[in-house]
């Protein structure tokens, strides 16, 4: 298949396929690929999602599709490592862009029974944690000129704080449960103050899917937890602490909310899959809840849209709507 053929795929398919917000839909198909045509690492990327997309599309072709993507994907990113150290106002938008395109392209990658789980041997495009969150380092790099730039709607919007931060009772149950088990761990005071802030970081983004406004981006909100995450949590989970795994046994309800996406389909299962094997007899119960609750399919976060005036700016905090 023909670059042509790619960018007609990701122009009249694909974009419409990264998010639920439909005014960003216009934003991928004409004014990303304009910075592709000024960018080759970004048009690479472009094509390699593309790419991906029909092997999911046409899985006869699957292989076939996925080496195109592969190819594609392997030149965005040298050029994009390469330079990341010297993002400036006439390239950050493309970088912003391919950014998130490859968050996007590992979680949309082939995945192999033990990926998906943060380790040295996972392949970088599936690194999906340091990718996620290397999208909000380019955003901090030149927030000033992304803010005001042709992609400046793919950013999420701020939302005002509300009183209201309550969750389904099973969840506030099984959140407090899960602040407890983490408070008596025996890791070490930097580990259990860790793990204290991932929990709110997750409790904090449960609240935000279930009173997201319908302005607001899904997959943006639930891309809030590893950008909030401190860095001694990702040594934890890198050490494969049990305490560091069943928390995100639990951040993987917030992804099987993203299920309906082609990219994200199973993602949810997939590492509590991984995190199961991870983990002995004595810490599988915690494992409980978020695993009937995703093989239910059940969407235990089910949002309520809030009022317009709860709406702010975007913030540099604020998640790319990909």
């Amino acid at each position: 298949m023909g670059d042509l053929e790619l960018l007609h795929q990701f122009a009249t398919e694909t974009c419409y396929t990264t998010s639920n917000k439909s005014d960003s839909h216009e934003l991928w198909r004409d004014t990303v690929c304009k910075e592709g045509l000024q960018h080759d690492f970004l048009m690479r990327g472009i094509l390699a999602i593309a790419a991906l997309h029909l092997s999911h599309l046409r899985p006869d072709q699957a292989e076939e599709y996925q080496n195109i993507a592969g190819s594609h994907q392997d030149k965005a990113l040298s050029v994009f490592r390469a330079n990341v150290p010297n993002v400036t106002d006439s390239n950050c938008h493309a970088f912003f862009a391919l950014s998130s395109l490859i968050v996007v392209y590992g979680f949309a990658s082939p995945r192999k029974p033990g990926t998906g789980v943060f380790t040295d041997e996972s392949p970088e495009s599936t690194n999906w944690l340091p990718l996620i969150r290397g999208v909000n380092i380019i955003l901090h790099q030149a927030w000033p000129s992304i803010e005001g730039g042709p992609l400046r709607g793919l950013l999420q919007p701020g939302v005002i704080n509300t009183v209201d931060t309550r969750l389904p009772r099973a969840a506030e149950t099984q959140m407090k449960a899960l602040a407890e088990l983490c408070e008596s761990s025996s890791s070490g005071e930097e580990a259990v103050e860790a793990y204290g802030q991932s929990v709110k970081a997750l409790r904090k983004c449960f609240v935000k899917i279930f009173t997201r406004a319908s302005v607001e981006c899904e997959v943006a909100t639930a891309f809030t937890w590893p950008v909030e995450v401190p860095d001694v949590y990702l040594e934890l989970l890198k050490a494969r602490a049990p305490e560091a795994l069943i928390i995100l046994a639990h951040y993987c309800v917030v992804l099987h909310h993203l299920d309906s996406y082609w990219w994200m389909r199973g993602w949810g299962a997939h590492l509590i899959e991984n995190i199961h094997g991870e983990l002995n007899d004595a810490y599988r119960d915690w494992l409980r809840w978020p695993s009937d609750t995703i093989h239910r399919d059940e969407r235990c976060l089910v949002w309520r849209p809030l009022s317009p005036d709860m709406i702010s700016a975007p913030t540099p905090a604020s998640m790319s709507s990909t």
